[in-house]
């Protein structure tokens, strides 16, 4: 996808003048000796849906963990929104930019997790106004109303003053999913948001994000083994493999008429 770059500032714009939700640009990520992900390239739009398949350890939810700043990357760059999240390109030199910058950048990004993260010395209600008050600076009453909105959309507005404890796995996973969504954020990243729950919930929260695909404008960015989701939620699905990309297309595309035999092989394992 043709690119322009500002030289000083390091933000990315696609040839046509938009500034893309998320870009990757020849970055890698190593542990140790094990590189996990090779000189990746990719760009995702504002408005995205992009779903990440392929084997465990492809190197998928370390390109979550990196747009969220949980880990770093060793070579390269990621821009949110045309601008350098982490590093930017000085006198040809890869400059680490101040926590100040990484931390505004944050705000941008929400992220739900395999493992539902929950405070539990905290209530449903408190858990999800944490962040708004505290980082966003919302006001208390503010973020208390759009925390009860949330719990209605999410199907939980009886549970506000309970504790984690008392929720089911399924229940704890839809307050995450509120409390991500808490932070307005531009961005939301779903982590096998599902593979910690017991079957029979696995798709009432599947619903819930359908619902979020489908009643707001967040770019997503995503990563599951729940084929069928991402046949439904994505307009784009991109296919890993040993950190490079294999293929990538249409969900139609990618899921009825694959390229690869790598693609082929994975699908065939998991449908």
């Amino acid at each position: 996808m043709p690119t322009r770059t500002d030289t000083h500032t390091g933000a990315i714009t696609l040839d046509n003048g938009e500034v893309p939700a998320i870009r990757f640009d020849k970055v890698e990520k190593r542990f140790g000796d094990h590189i996990v992900l090779h000189d990746l390239d990719f760009t995702v739009r504002k408005g995205d849906r992009v779903t990440l398949i392929g084997p465990s350890g492809s190197g998928k939810t370390t390109i979550l963990r990196l747009v969220m700043t949980l880990e770093e990357a060793n070579a390269g760059y990621i821009l949110i929104d045309g601008k350098p999240l982490t590093h930017v390109e000085r006198d040809g030199k890869r400059v680490e930019l101040k926590e100040k910058h990484r931390n505004e950048m944050r705000k941008r990004i929400g992220m739900v997790f395999q493992q539902f993260n929950l405070f539990p010395n905290m209530t449903v209600l408190e858990n999800i106004i944490e962040a708004p008050v505290h980082v966003l600076k919302t006001p208390k009453d503010k973020a208390v109303a759009r925390a009860h909105e949330l719990l209605e959309m999410v199907g939980l507005p009886d549970k506000a003053d309970a504790h984690p404890t008392q929720l089911s796995g399924g229940q704890q996973q839809r307050v995450a999913i509120a409390r991500a969504l808490a932070m307005e954020p531009e961005i939301l990243l779903l982590d096998e948001v599902t593979s910690a729950l017991d079957p029979e919930v696995v798709g009432e929260v599947l619903n819930i994000l359908r619902d979020v695909a489908r009643n707001t404008d967040v770019t997503m960015l995503i990563v599951t083994h729940e084929m069928q989701f991402a046949r439904d939620v994505s307009n784009r699905v991109m296919m890993f493999d040993g950190g490079r990309i294999v293929e990538e297309g249409s969900p139609e595309k990618i899921f009825t008429d694959p390229q690869e035999q790598r693609t082929k092989d994975f699908l065939a394992a998991v449908l």
